[in-house]
């Protein structure tokens, strides 16, 4: 397995090295002593699947409260996204910044999300499955979540607004510094 940091180098991305013959291929998605080395505080508790019928899609930007807050590692099975992650850890030099990289099935990689950071994909494709682990269980009552077209992110989607879509819930969360300012409270 290959790391590779972002712009923000707590968010890395995982590559796996594929073996293949004439069955086919298979490689490691997941080493807990790698991910350790890479600064993964782990051990991932639980496991998600989200499957998308139709490109464009939002979801995010999702976050969970201390001290439920998780670490993600996202894969996807099908299809291919954009995924994101903002950080919003009080006092950080990139409080506010995101970085973002596209995942596909094709490709064999995945993405790591620090607890601290809101996280969220749009779907490029049609059909899309992404799979990912969080260091912590879902806590409905840690939920949050930012508005994925805040200007203040300047979040830089593949798509043009207009061709994006997401669910009421998505659409209505606060902007960055509304949620800053009550997490400082």
């Amino acid at each position: 397995m290959n790391i590779e940091r972002l712009a923000i180098p707590e968010v890395f991305l995982v590559t796996s090295v594929v073996h293949g013959d004439a069955r086919g291929s298979f490689s490691e998605t997941y080493r807990a002593s790698v991910m350790a080395e890479a600064g993964a505080s782990g051990p991932f508790v639980q496991e998600n699947l989200a499957r998308t019928a139709k490109a464009g899609q939002l979801r995010g930007l999702h976050f969970q409260r201390e001290p439920h807050a998780q670490e993600k590692l996202v894969g996807v099975l099908s299809g291919e996204i954009f995924d994101v992650a903002v950080d919003m850890r009080p006092g950080s030099p990139t409080l506010g910044r995101w970085v973002g990289a596209r995942l596909a099935a094709a490709e064999p990689r995945q993405i790591f999300v620090p607890r601290g950071f809101a996280h969220g994909y749009l779907t490029l494709t049609d059909d899309c499955a992404v799979l990912y682990k969080t260091g912590d269980y879902y806590a409905p009552q840690a939920e949050g979540g930012l508005r994925w077209d805040d200007p203040a992110l300047g979040i830089d989607w593949p798509f043009p607004a207009d061709r994006i879509a997401t669910n009421a819930r998505d659409a209505a969360w606060p902007l960055f510094a509304e949620v800053i300012e009550s997490l400082a409270r």
